[in-house]
């Protein structure tokens, strides 16, 4: 007779061990993401969130900016072949491609090790920094009410049309992306690199035993 096959051991609801911990979130290498890294990213979000102040300021001085005239009647571009408009746009777009491009080589030499948490961090607080410089820009400079503000000035008078991004999509990208794609490159070109693996033992030569043949 054969014995009775014993069923596998079946956890207990009082185990300690019972449920198994999850498994580590892992980076691209495989290594586990440490709440130090992810700390680390959280930083470089605010830090490029507040940034984005600095770029507002910057737009707001720098942008070209869109001359109106008013009849008494009604409100016109002062130069309607002006390519003030396109200018604005530009102006938003350059300086927020160098921001994200100065944040990546920022973040590449403080951590060269780079990370998922920190390539995060940089894409995100580029995007909220992108929306904070929006933000100040269009508010602190000319008033959106064309109507009042063409009132105010007089007939005849030309006066600054509001700070508007007419891209706002690509304007509110170009952060973000420039940042990825800087310290991606950078962690490429001259980040740490991985050991080489070690090499294999030849596989040594099949002897038979004694008296096999």
């Amino acid at each position: 007779m054969t014995a009775p096959l014993t069923p596998p051991h079946q956890p207990s609801p009082h185990d300690p061990d019972w449920p198994p911990p999850p498994p580590p979130m892992l980076g691209p290498a495989g290594d586990p993401i440490t709440a130090r890294e992810v700390l680390q990213g959280v930083l470089v979000t605010l830090v490029s969130a507040l940034a984005g102040a600095v770029l507002g300021v910057l737009w707001l001085n720098l942008a070209s900016r869109i001359l109106l005239i008013s009849d008494g009647k009604g409100v016109y571009l002062r130069n309607s072949e002006g390519e003030a408009a396109i200018g604005s746009d530009g102006t938003f777009v350059l300086l927020a491609l160098a921001f994200g491009a100065v944040a990546a080589l920022v973040v590449f030499l403080a951590r060269r090790k780079g990370g998922v948490p920190l390539v995060l961090g940089l894409a995100l607080g580029g995007g909220l920094g992108s929306l904070l410089a929006w933000g100040l820009g269009t508010y602190f400079g000319p008033t959106s009410d064309v109507v009042a503000h063409a009132k105010a000035v007089g007939p005849n008078v030309a006066f600054e049309a509001p700070l508007e991004l007419n891209l706002g999509a690509a304007a509110m990208l170009a952060w973000p992306l420039a940042a990825m794609i800087v310290h991606l490159a950078l962690t490429a070109l001259f980040g740490p690199r991985d050991p080489e693996p070690e090499p294999w033992d030849e596989p040594k030569a099949y002897t038979r035993g004694p008296g096999r043949s």
